[in-house]
């Protein structure tokens, strides 16, 4: 797999900083999420955050308790070998160990680790430093949209497109959690049509619904998917933007019902199943002489009616043409064949095997048609 096939139907599970800075706590999220995985035969990556701590946080606000995002990114700080062990593990567990680098050292991390696939974050698309960094790893790029101007979008784009580097772009609106209102599905739309040459997909942080979005996400085109998982444990609580598996569970089976409702490529005409094909051709009306006609006459519409049902070996409204010559006689109100009537399609064997497969067969008055439109009622149609 290569350029940006890489992205199609990926599934990226962020971690985040949900290791809580344990390590264990890491190992036991990537089990139970990659059983869910399997369980679902998807392909998925298992995400993680990478910071150099020691320089990403300036020292004189290392004991700001009071700043959030400070304080979370300080108490879940991991050693550089508890990263390692964690992407060995995704790796066992059959998923692709991916990584969001915050910092230029994190870029250097991400390289000695081998991940293969990198993120960057909706309030990195613009930090033109860092973005120069994961360019220059030529690895496959995710980006997030959340909050960017279009002009951060198309920079963005052209410049990963000079280096012929893989990009996929992610709609995602960086609310913590999302409404439904907020999730502004119809962007897809918009990134399909400005970068037609690119995976689009769908990042969020919904917390009511595990399967509208990813039908709707899904139909509108996006093909990568990604959301923040955690699992429960005694004593804590998970942050209403984070998936639980079962969540996922349910997530991974929308996608599946999703692609059977969509069925084939929007890009080109659908192949019909051969079951519709014989269900039609039990409403095709045959054709059939409205008096005796003889041998050598030429057919005109005042000759024939058309009814149903159309029977094997029978031409019907479709191959019907003036000027077509009778080979042998007909009788009043008796069908067509395609063996009594000069015909382009009777000397196809292809073609006469067609009409001869489909319709009524009188000898037992068996109709395949109906026999492969079960439970459909004809009446009604």
């Amino acid at each position: 797999m290569n350029g940006n096939d890489i992205f199609d139907e990926l599934f990226v599970l962020e971690m985040a900083n949900n290791h809580l800075g344990d390590l264990q706590r890491g190992l036991k999220i990537i089990s139970n999420y990659a059983q869910v995985v399997r369980f679902n035969n998807v392909r998925a990556a298992i995400k993680l955050q990478l910071r150099d701590v020691d320089t990403f946080i300036h020292k004189d606000f290392r004991q700001r308790d009071d700043i959030r995002y400070i304080k979370k990114t300080l108490d879940t700080r991991l050693q550089t070998e508890d990263f390692a062990t964690m992407v060995q593990a995704i790796r066992e567990a059959s998923c692709i160990p991916m990584a969001t680098p915050f910092d230029e050292s994190s870029v250097d991390l991400c390289c000695e680790l081998g991940i293969p696939i990198l993120k960057i974050a909706s309030s990195d698309c613009n930090d033109w430093i860092l973005v120069e960094k994961i360019a220059k790893t030529k690895k496959p790029v995710i980006v997030s949209t959340g909050g960017s101007s279009l002009k951060d979008i198309d920079d963005l784009v052209t410049f990963f497109g000079n280096r012929h580097i893989p990009l996929a772009i992610n709609h995602c609106v960086s609310l913590y959690p999302s409404e439904d209102s907020d999730i502004e599905l119809n962007q897809i739309d918009f990134l399909r049509s400005r970068y037609p040459n690119h995976t689009i997909g769908f990042s969020t942080h919904e917390y009511r619904d595990w399967t509208s979005s990813m039908l709707m996400a899904y139909a509108k085109g996006a093909r990568t998917f990604e959301r923040h998982i955690d699992i429960q444990t005694e004593g804590m609580t998970v942050s209403p933007y984070c998936s639980v598996p079962e969540q996922v569970d349910t997530w991974f089976k929308a996608f599946q019902r999703a692609k059977r409702m969509c069925g084939a490529p929007g890009t080109q005409k659908r192949l019909p199943p051969q079951k519709e094909v014989t269900y039609l051709d039990a409403l095709v009306r045959g054709v059939y002489a409205k008096r005796d006609l003889p041998v050598g006459h030429v057919l005109q519409d005042a000759d024939v009616y058309l009814a149903i049902p159309l029977q094997q070996g029978q031409i019907s409204c479709r191959e019907l043409m003036r000027g077509e010559v009778l080979l042998r006689p007909v009788k009043k109100d008796a069908p067509l064949y395609i063996d009594d009537i000069d015909s382009p399609y009777s000397h196809s064997d292809e073609l006469k095997k067609a009409i001869y497969d489909r319709g009524l067969d009188p000898q037992v008055g068996e109709d395949p048609a109906a026999k492969g439109a079960k439970g459909i009622d004809l009446s009604n149609k």
